[in-house]
């Protein structure tokens, strides 16, 4: 393996439930609660934070392909979703959207290409890749999905990822 261009370290105690997590270096310090469905006031879950990493990392990947290019992105913003399904194993696993905002870029399809190159160079979308949904979407305009390979217990055609997103 190559040699890591930065690693993070953090401590969590108390898990999802009633957790407290923070960075080595102090920049963040979180209190960690369950999903409420309102968001709790006490702390923040997992989920939000994945949500908030994913979006903040898609848009550095859409920088750096737009260097590439030599495009101009202007404002980029990206309204990021993660959603917790139950599976049928009495498990739970992830789904993701991101609808990116590119003011800049007025022509579709050169969006949907932009958003579709970040994702290939996106680290977090690296790392889902495969395993959850994706769904993507640039300037409105849908910018392509990614499923999971179906789990050997999964109904065919991925109908268990269906579970209510919106």
């Amino acid at each position: 393996m190559a040699k890591a261009i930065y690693t993070a370290q953090a401590q969590v105690t108390g898990g999802r439930e009633h957790g407290h997590g923070h960075t080595e270096d102090g920049a963040l310090d979180v209190q960690l609660r369950p999903p409420t469905g309102e968001g709790s006031p006490e702390g923040t879950n997992p989920e939000q934070l994945f949500a908030v990493g994913y979006a903040a990392c898609f848009e550095g990947a859409l920088a750096a392909v737009a260097r590439r290019e030599r495009l101009e992105l202007g404002e980029v913003s990206i309204d990021s979703r993660v959603s917790l399904f139950p599976t049928p194993e009495r498990g739970f696993k992830l789904g993701a959207e991101l609808h990116v905002s590119l003011s800049a870029v007025n022509d579709p399809t050169q969006a949907v290409k932009l958003v579709g190159a970040a994702h290939s160079v996106c680290p977090y979308s690296n790392a889902t890749r495969g395993n959850i949904e994706v769904t993507l979407t640039a300037n409105g305009q849908p910018a392509g999905e990614t499923l999971p390979s179906p789990s050997p217990s999964s109904e065919p055609g991925g109908e268990e990822a269906d579970n209510g997103q919106a």
